[in-house]
């Protein structure tokens, strides 16, 4: 219930227009690679040129409204995928012996009934996917999580050891019994190419795709130490041709006709989110989802989430302390195969995306799929004793068990009923219009201008997209910029003066800007407007166009 709900809370939250200014950027490198007239960092490498033609394909189809249809689904899945990889269904016995169990004495206890502290679950689980519902953006990311949601799933029983009894299946009426050999062997080697598949697409997806070979790196070795704690002896070709696999995932860049160049991307993306070189420090400190939950609370933005951030990334880390409790249970097993394996991985990548969520608020997107599925197998292991003391509470007061349906019955149709208000403020062309500027780019379609154009960096996926040739000053793909460019950007907000010189010697006669979400260029806008050779040129309630009139 609560696997199958949270998917559906999620794919219904992720319905609202394309406010990611960064998909148009991919949408434009789909029809032709952009980059801007401003001096660009080499190597330059399209490591999302996968994900910008899988997502042109299906903008060509359907336009913006299927684009987020599309979004919507993939992110149901991702959440169904890392839920699913949590279930007491797994591939050993103490698991399956653990879900019965656990059946049995609910089943006895309420009378079948189902546990009504899911219920309040579920409306927790609302809450917070509503908070973070703008977290669900068509981003490459996308993508990363999917594949990794796949990985998440498959990759603990492809590396898992050999079992020398044969395998149990659970009959209803019999119980366990032990069942016909299957061939693994062939399962595993087509999961096995399945999996190396991914990684190649993913290579070119995302830079994230370092995660996919650091993932398997994990489960490995949660499998030796589960090995050990079994006292299974591990066989040296089993261990080499595990190695040889994780091997294979590393070196899947090489793959491609970037090689060496995609295969050092991920660092270069791990440095500059972390600030070690001035450059990355400008990276890391003046985008604000690249700055810390804490920094942004700190300093009054996004407060909400930012607290909700912070907590849930504590709650997250106290969970993982229940790792040394499963260690203990599966050591008191008396009978069966003893495993720690998905709770390892669990709580070893609960810990990572929460220390990576605090690090940085973008990846908060990391976080939330594995906090879900450690809640979700949280709450099968307590659901029973959480429901026993609200049964003995209802036995005193007869009212109190209607009110549990009913208060987090209210609770989704308050948070639906704020979702469907919310999308009542957007045009059914699913674009975000005061994002990105919509009727300023048609206005510039039809008046054009000799010079060079200056823009929000915001802006100029949309401008690159929907006006091709007018090439841009900047866009959101930071990563290809130097330090110094960044930086001398920066300042033309603060110092408007610099940027009527500038304008001189780089022959700028055409400038956009935000006035409403991004109020950073304010001061630019007004110096602009006072100035004789300047003037507003076309001007709506989100975005100015400023021509010159003089040189």
């Amino acid at each position: 219930m609560f696997w199958l709900f949270v998917s559906v809370a999620v794919a219904l939250f992720a319905i609202f227009p394309l406010t990611d200014t960064d998909i148009w950027w991919h949408l434009a490198c789909a029809r032709e690679w952009v980059t801007t007239w401003t001096p660009v960092r080499e190597p330059v490498v399209n490591v999302h040129d996968y994900f910008q033609q899988a997502v042109a394909l299906v903008y060509n189809l359907g336009g913006a409204p299927l684009l987020v249809a599309f979004k919507a689904i993939l992110w149901a899945t991702v959440f169904a995928l890392f839920l699913h990889g949590m279930k007491f269904c797994g591939g050993c016995l103490n698991c399956r012996v653990e879900y019965h169990e656990f059946r049995h004495d609910v089943e006895n206890a309420m009378g079948k009934k189902r546990p009504l502290a899911i219920l309040f679950a579920i409306a927790g689980a609302s809450v917070i996917l509503f908070v973070f519902r703008f977290q669900f953006e068509m981003r490459p990311v996308l993508f990363s999580l999917l594949f990794l949601g796949i990985y998440w799933n498959v990759l603990p029983w492809l590396v898992e050891g050999r079992i020398e009894n044969p395998p149990f299946r659970y009959d209803e009426q019999r119980g366990f019994c032990r069942c016909a050999s299957i061939p693994y062997d062939l399962k595993k080697i087509s999961a096995l190419i399945l999996i190396l598949v991914l990684q190649w697409f993913w290579c070119k997806c995302q830079g994230l795709y370092i995660l996919g070979p650091l993932f398997a790196l994990l489960v490995l070795a949660s499998e030796l130490l589960n090995m050990r704690l079994n006292e299974m002896q591990i066989e040296c070709k089993w261990l080499l041709a595990r190695l040889a696999f994780v091997v294979a995932l590393f070196a899947m860049p090489f793959l491609h006709c970037d090689g060496v160049n995609l295969f050092l991307y991920p660092f270069g993306l791990l440095e500059r989110l972390l600030g070690f070189s001035p450059s990355a420090a400008i990276f890391a400190s003046e985008i604000a989802e690249n700055r810390s939950p804490v920094t942004l609370l700190m300093n009054g933005e996004n407060v909400l989430q930012s607290v909700l951030m912070i907590v849930l990334c504590a709650i997250g880390v106290w969970l993982s302390c229940s790792l040394l409790r499963s260690l203990y249970f599966s050591l008191r097993k008396i009978e069966g195969r003893k495993t720690i394996s998905r709770q390892f991985v669990c709580n070893i990548s609960l810990v990572v995306t929460a220390i990576l969520a605090l690090v940085a608020e973008r990846n908060f997107v990391l976080f939330l799929p594995v906090f879900f599925a450690a809640c979700g197998s949280q709450l099968r292991s307590d659901t029973f004793h959480l429901s026993s003391k609200f049964y003995q509470i209802s036995s005193k007061l007869r009212f109190l068990p209607a009110s549990y349906i009913v208060l987090p019955a209210l609770i989704v149709a308050f948070l639906l009923g704020l979702w469907a208000k919310s999308l009542a403020s957007y045009d059914h062309s699913m674009v975000a219009f005061q994002r990105v500027p919509v009727a300023a780019t048609a206005w510039m379609l039809e008046h054009s201008h000799p010079g060079r154009l200056f823009n929000d960096d915001r802006a100029g996926g949309y401008l690159a997209f929907m006006n091709p040739s007018d090439s841009t000053f900047i866009d959101g793909r930071f990563i290809l910029k130097s330090a110094e460019f960044f930086e001398r950007y920066l300042a033309y907000a603060k110092e408007p003066n610099l940027f009527l010189r500038d304008a001189d010697s780089l022959r700028i006669d055409r400038v956009v800007l935000p006035l409403f979400y991004y109020t950073r260029w304010g001061k630019l806008v007004m110096t602009l407007d006072s100035s004789e050779k300047w003037h507003i040129a076309y001007r709506d309630s989100f975005y100015a166009v400023i021509d010159r009139t003089k040189y």
